[in-house]
């Protein structure tokens, strides 16, 4: 049998058994959290070391986080010294901070591109903030060589030969004369409209139909081979940028051949329709007098028959008269 002394001890060791569960569970969550720690802290200590040195206010804790939000730290931490190191604003608040990066990021948006894009901007004190910028990347458009764009403005050839297929834009003057022109076009990026704005192929149409409208006000052809300019000042006084995402800086006609005389080309084929319509008339006109003529020869044919009718009652009228006695009792008073 057991004693009161061992009753005692057996409920102390149960008492004290929840305890050291409870203890030995603490001790592996922390020994698990130590671990992870420095599992974190060795793999990005060098990229948090960097981001310190260079005052680009990336933590430790961010960096984890994007460790299981599947985002590469390495390009965060890259663009945040970029920014750093730019001068950029990096404010958590109003400024480029981490997480705008990460949500960026999650996106699909290249945020290598934006900051690129915005330094560059920054640089060439063109107003364009993170904001402006992640949206435009988003939209599919290339942030960078629109701000590049923007800085250097680029030619457009009018028409594009890779776009149309053709080479030069066919007008022709008041006179008949057929011109052909190649303009080039110097646009750059309206960042401002670049989201929602028309494209290259809508600056070149446009540029197109006004200098065709153009050339086709011009009494004469040497009036434009004289005055190439007065083409450029009419087409960039119509305003051709409106809600496009570019700005036209300039109009150039690179080259004016002269082409064939339309005027007179159509006056003779003009010519030529208006005497097969005649002839088409004539010869209807003859048909109608030759049915004419057949049909009063049908009639004159008609009025002989009647008339051979008619010779043919005569005989048969008189046999009659002799027989009723018309013709002798009148003969006898005679």
């Amino acid at each position: 049998m057991l004693g009161p002394d061992t009753w005692l001890s057996s409920g102390t060791l149960l008492a004290q058994s929840p305890t050291r569960y409870i203890l030995m569970a603490l001790v592996v969550f922390l020994g698990f959290l130590v671990v992870a720690f420095l599992f974190f802290f060795l793999r990005y200590f060098k990229l948090w070391f960097q981001a310190y040195m260079s005052v680009a206010d990336v933590s430790m804790i961010s960096l984890i986080r994007m460790h299981f939000t599947k985002i590469n730290p390495n390009v965060v931490v890259q663009t945040k010294v970029m920014s750093a190191q730019a001068g950029l604003n990096i404010d958590r608040q109003t400024g480029i901070s981490t997480r705008r990066l990460e949500a960026h990021y999650l996106a699909g948006g290249n945020v290598l591109n934006v900051i690129h894009a915005i330094i560059a901007a920054h640089r060439a004190e063109i107003p364009l903030d993170f904001d402006q910028a992640a949206a435009i990347d988003l939209a599919g458009r290339d942030v960078l060589d629109a701000v590049q764009t923007s800085v250097y403005p680029k030619v457009i050839d009018c028409p594009d030969p890779a776009r149309s297929g053709k080479t030069t834009l066919s007008a022709i003057t008041k006179n008949g004369i057929e011109l052909r022109v190649r303009g080039r076009v110097t646009v750059r990026t309206n960042l401002g409209q670049l989201i929602g704005g028309a494209t290259e192929d809508t600056v070149i149409a446009r540029v197109g139909e006004a200098i065709i409208s153009s050339i086709g006000s011009a009494g004469s052809h040497f009036d434009v081979l004289e005055n190439p300019d007065m083409i450029t000042r009419v087409v960039l006084s119509r305003g051709l940028d409106a809600q496009t995402a570019f700005e036209i800086v300039s109009i150039d006609i690179a080259d004016i051949d002269v082409g064939e005389n339309i005027g007179a080309r159509l006056q003779s084929d003009q010519a030529e329709a208006d005497t097969r319509v005649a002839r088409a008339q004539a010869e209807r006109r003859r048909a109608e007098a030759i049915a004419d003529e057949q049909q009063m020869k049908a009639r004159v044919a008609e009025n002989r028959s009647h008339l051979v009718l008619a010779e043919a009652e005569v005989p048969m009228a008189m046999a009659e008269a002799f027989k009723a006695g018309r013709l002798g009792a009148s003969g006898g008073q005679s």
